[in-house]
């Protein structure tokens, strides 16, 4: 069983491991603490971009020679293959460490492995401290991983009866500045943001970076994935250089969410209307949901979302909450929806 120190490690290396969300794919986020033999911490490290060193190899670089005879604390199983990096089981095994507590399996063929490495070299290893947390802050890279299709988080914005827009179709803006902001991050996290054609042309979305809530920079703007048959007109925001568009030119989500994995897309925000909200439902394909509710009333309009298949209450999509925040006048509820 994992120490009260080890804990507290995994603990802080969840934290550092968030600090790269949208930074690293194709890979995980990952974040590594090096306690001593007394349990000091003596190293820290996280995976900070894609193509540069592991968690692991920054935090013994940190540790330095302290590092030696004592215990790593990482959030992810230690990759046991070489990529763009060699393995960190190696790493691990040359900077003398003893003790391994990992949260989270790899579930990666190519380079899952690296517990079973070091055990055979007499590392005492441990899985399982914190996982649920540490799951959660690298759930869309394992969704990608074990399905072999992008992670999809629905976004939606509504009124306290379930209106996206107003009977004329009006909708700018139902939530406030600080929901509003808040979607920033929630792209600023992701690979693509994808809307179908009919939200491309009635709004005219830009669908990029702008306004993160703590004020800072985008570091890069997502992919813009437009699904459907139709042409965007000339002049649309989504043709302009300010990032990427990729028009998906199918009706069927499934096909258009593997077209954007063999792209790289790992993550995708879904902030389509209800039509095709609705289908990646009926199909399956919604992972989680962040739904943003404005203390507003419209009674007519349009509603969230549309035929998703669910013909019966004992039908309806029952979703797991792990996040209520108040932003503003406004709540941001986020609920994971349950494999199976």
């Amino acid at each position: 069983m994992a120490s009260e120190d080890e804990v507290r490690a995994m603990r802080r290396a969840v934290t550092l491991a968030a600090g790269a969300l949208g930074r690293t794919s194709p890979n995980p986020t990952v974040g590594c603490v090096i306690l001593d033999n007394g349990g000091a911490v003596v190293g820290e490290g996280w995976h900070e971009q894609y193509g540069g060193p592991h968690a692991e190899v920054n935090a013994l670089t940190d540790a330095g020679d302290r590092a030696r005879g004592g215990t790593a604390v990482v959030t992810l199983e230690p990759c046991n293959h070489h990529g763009r990096t060699g393995p960190c089981s190696e790493a691990l095994l040359a900077a003398g460490i003893q003790r391994v507590v990992y949260a989270v399996p790899d579930p990666t063929p190519e380079a899952g492995g690296g517990a079973a490495r070091l055990t055979a070299a007499g590392v005492d290893v441990e899985q399982g401290a914190l996982q649920a947390e540490a799951e959660r802050g690298n759930e869309a890279w394992l969704t990608a991983a074990r399905l072999q299709r992008p992670h999809v988080h629905l976004k939606l914005a509504t009124t306290l009866d379930g209106r996206i827009a107003a009977s004329d179709g009006t909708s700018r803006w139902i939530t406030g500045p600080e929901a509003r902001a808040d979607v920033h991050r929630l792209r600023h996290e992701v690979d693509a943001v994808l809307v179908g054609t009919g939200t491309a042309m009635a709004d005219d979305p830009s669908l990029t970076v702008r306004d993160l809530p703590d004020g800072s920079t985008p570091r890069r703007q997502p992919i813009r994935a437009v699904l459907g048959l139709r042409d965007l007109p000339a002049g649309s925001k989504l043709l302009d250089h300010e990032a990427e568009t990729v028009l998906l030119r199918q009706h069927t989500p499934t096909s258009a969410l593997q077209d954007l994995y063999c792209r790289g897309v790992r993550s995708v925000l879904l902030e389509g209307g209800p039509t095709v909200a609705g289908a990646f439902v009926r199909l399956g394909l919604v992972d989680r949901v962040t739904t943003y509710v404005a203390p507003v009333l419209l009674g007519a309009g349009l509603p969230a979302l549309g035929d998703a298949g669910i013909t019966t209450i004992t039908e309806a999509l029952r979703l797991r909450t792990d996040d209520v925040t108040v932003l503003g006048g406004d709540v941001r509820i986020s609920a994971k929806v349950e494999a199976g």
